[in-house]
């Protein structure tokens, strides 16, 4: 039997995830574009202003391994069901916070939607779950390009939704909870199995503890951990930053969606260079450019410098998370993954939760100008940068396994 065989299911359920990647994950470039000015709007200290954002990824951190073994023992889908209410009710509860002007609403709103959040995160190992070994990189490259059409409707409905009611940023909050009621309905065309029950004779996988010590699960969790938590250190700043230093809301909109695009744009070919090339050297890839774009931002803060910074910063982000999700995929097995996909994703998000809350400190609390903050943002990059890249070399110089 041929893989495009094989392979049929999974390219239907692909298409089914990039759809829901592109509608509902379109709340993410929106929360994130208005997120950190609604906090700064509401909160009573500057340097809580992405308190907002670092409470969705905290959201996620605490749900992530919840979620994969509810999705283990229930299925994909049920998992899916409950972070699209998550992000429902997360929308409503900050709708309600900017409307009453209530900080305290509005961050607990945010940690809600932290629950979508974590939940969107499976999509790509949702992906691999009934692809062939070749079609595995693929399928999650696909599926993470979803996130294109996301990065053109955001950030444009940011532009049509945030002067729309006299309190702002309140119509933005709105049209999220439009587009996941519209978008949670994608998900009764899924077709992939429940996981069966274990019994006595199942296969039994590793203990957390033994897939931990896997130098190749060790390097992917680093590496994806990295790659994530440095994007958003520096996207949740970048609001802040470009109104900061005297640009328009609007031009901060069309930033983030640049930013966006790069995220999504290389998945259309990110798989089949891991496929040409090796994983280990797409990782390695991203993180280069990663570093690339805090020397850009480093420069000035023109309207060059921004977009420059944040396109290459969406591209690095690609490659390192792509590549890191890819290598940790291939390294367990089927009835291993709600463990280490978990527990992943637990970490990912944990280091993601510290960028979010240093982001606003960093900027709004390190220096007497937006500038300097932003200089301070964009210098923390390099001794995590050095921590990914040294643990690649580490893995590529040990022995190999006979």
């Amino acid at each position: 039997m041929t893989h495009a065989t094989t392979d049929s299911r999974a390219k239907r359920n692909v298409m089914v995830l990039i759809m829901a990647q592109a509608i509902l994950g379109a709340q993410m470039p929106m929360i994130f574009t208005v997120g950190g000015l609604a906090g700064q709007s509401l909160s009573p200290n500057p340097c809580w202003a992405t308190l907002p954002i670092s409470l969705i990824v905290l959201g996620s951190m605490i749900t992530a391994r919840p979620m994969s073994n509810y999705m283990q023992k229930h299925g994909r889908r049920a998992g899916f069901f409950i972070g699209a209410a998550g992000g429902m009710l997360g929308a409503g509860i900050g709708a309600l916070g900017l409307y009453y002007a209530s900080f305290t609403l509005f961050l607990i709103g945010a940690l809600f939607t932290g629950v979508y959040m974590s939940a969107q995160g499976f999509y790509r190992f949702a992906a691999t779950d009934t692809a062939s070994e070749e079609f595995r990189p693929k399928a999650i490259s696909y599926v993470m390009a979803g996130g294109l059409l996301a990065a053109l409707v955001g950030p444009q409905m940011v532009k049509l939704t945030v002067d729309y009611s006299a309190i702002p940023f309140l119509g933005t909050y709105l049209a999220v909870i439009a587009m996941s009621i519209f978008g949670v309905n994608l998900f009764f065309l899924l077709d992939i199995p429940k996981p069966e029950a274990p019994s006595s004779t199942s296969p039994k996988g590793r203990s957390l503890r033994d897939m931990l010590s896997d130098p190749t699960i060790k390097v992917a969790i680093i590496c994806a951990m990295v790659s994530y938590a440095l994007m958003n250190l520096v996207m949740t700043s970048t609001p802040l930053a470009v109104v900061g230093c005297g640009f328009e809301t609007s031009l901060a909109a069309d930033i983030v969606s640049a930013h966006v695009l790069a995220m999504y744009v290389p998945s259309f070919f990110t798989g089949h260079l891991i496929v040409r090339f090796g994983v280990r050297k797409i990782v390695a890839t991203g993180l280069f450019i990663l570093a690339a774009a805090g020397v850009v931002a480093l420069q000035g803060v023109e309207m060059e410098n921004f977009f420059i910074a944040l396109i290459l910063l969406g591209i690095g982000w690609n490659f390192g998370f792509i590549g890191a999700t890819t290598m940790l995929a291939g390294a367990h097995r089927p009835e291993e993954r709600g463990t280490i996909q978990g527990f992943n994703d637990l970490f990912v998000f944990g280091g993601v939760t510290v960028a979010s809350l240093s982001s606003g400190t960093l900027m709004n609390c390190s220096g007497s100008s937006a500038q300097a903050g932003w200089t301070a943002v964009n210098l923390a990059m390099l001794p995590f940068l050095v921590l990914a890249g040294g643990a690649l070399i580490w893995l590529a110089l040990r022995p190999k396994e006979i």
